[in-house]
């Protein structure tokens, strides 16, 4: 089998820079530029973190890249897999929120 065609819970945990780019084109299509944007707003991440990621998610088919008018920029999309891994590592981040709540564990400055 190979990682296209796995069940999506085969790809998790993602690292926080792959969560993070996934979820920057959760929303629609974007090109690197964008993509690295709104993925600093969550995780540190640099060009070379992007782009080696960026391949990594292509080879794997959770995103494919899109025609562009403008040749000069690579503009990428979420795939049906990339989409259902997203879906799947948000429900995997849920449990574990909810496993660290049932212990006591609150976000920093939340009063109990």
């Amino acid at each position: 089998m190979n990682s296209s065609t796995a069940p999506p819970e085969t790809h998790l945990p993602l690292t926080p820079a792959v969560f993070a780019i996934l979820l920057a084109l959760a929303d629609g299509e974007k090109h690197g530029y964008a993509i690295m944007q709104e993925a600093r707003q969550h995780t540190a991440m640099g060009p070379g973190t992007l782009y080696g990621s960026l391949d990594r998610l292509l080879a794997g088919g959770m995103i494919a890249e899109t025609v562009a008018e403008d040749e000069r920029r690579r503009f990428y999309r979420l795939t049906s897999l990339g989409e259902q891994v997203l879906a799947a590592e948000t429900t995997r981040l849920e449990q574990s929120v909810t496993r660290a709540r049932g212990k006591g564990v609150r976000p920093l400055g939340v009063q109990a």
